[in-house]
């Protein structure tokens, strides 16, 4: 059973700020993000120390670097790593049928919202789960979230191995999330093990572009 936002240790207003400022600081870098910092600063210092400290680390270190080399860094960890992959279902259903449909749901939840996104957007990614539960709908987005727990942490662990400067976002947005069980435990341990599933198919028939990762982000 998918718990409730009020249940989380965080109140809905610090998962919004939370969520929002992970959203744009795990998204591909460009001007825009970098005029955004000083905001971002003064948003993350608001907030408790056990996710606002990890948020202030990655944009110490957005602040600290060119664009140029950041652009460069940003598609080597996530464009070019399967385990940095931020297209949350390719963990739990690698590039098969079920992706497809696991997309589609996805993108079924957000249009009954009300959020209809461009064809350059893929539903799963990490940036666009966290806006729509930032901006939309904190309980769905939460679900979409916790149903791709086991890819998600995977994700922070391969962060963390490769010292990644993202790594302190994606550790906030944990931070915020239920504790881990043991079956989450298994989970995470056998998608390490065994990696996500391949099915050369293609996925378009299921209303989804092609799924290959674009530089760029969302």
């Amino acid at each position: 059973m998918i718990p409730k936002v009020s249940s989380l240790k965080f109140s809905a207003d610090e998962l919004i700020r939370a969520w929002q400022s992970a959203s744009i600081l795990m998204d591909y870098p460009d001007e825009q993000l970098l005029a955004r910092l000083e905001f971002l600063t003064e948003v993350t210092a608001s907030l408790p120390a056990k996710i606002g400290a990890g948020l202030q680390t990655t944009i110490g270190h957005l602040r600290r670097q060119s664009l140029y080399d950041l652009q460069s860094d940003y598609v080597d960890t996530f464009d070019t790593r399967r385990r940095g992959c931020l297209f949350l279902t390719y963990f739990s259903n690698g590039e098969t049928r079920k992706r497809g449909l696991a997309l589609l749901r996805i993108k079924q939840v957000y249009t009954k919202a009300g959020l209809i996104l461009t064809d350059d957007q893929l539903p799963d990614h990490l940036c666009v789960v966290l806006e729509f539960a930032a901006t939309t709908d904190l309980q769905a987005g939460l679900k979409i979230i916790l149903d791709n727990r086991a890819g998600l942490e995977l994700l922070r662990l391969h962060l963390i191995e490769i010292e990644s400067p993202w790594r302190g976002a994606l550790e906030a947005v944990c931070a915020t999330l239920p504790a881990l069980k043991g079956t989450d435990y298994e989970a995470i341990q056998r998608l390490a093990a065994d990696g996500p599933e391949d099915e050369q198919v293609g996925l378009n028939p299921y209303g989804t572009p092609d799924l290959l990762p674009m530089p760029g982000g969302v």
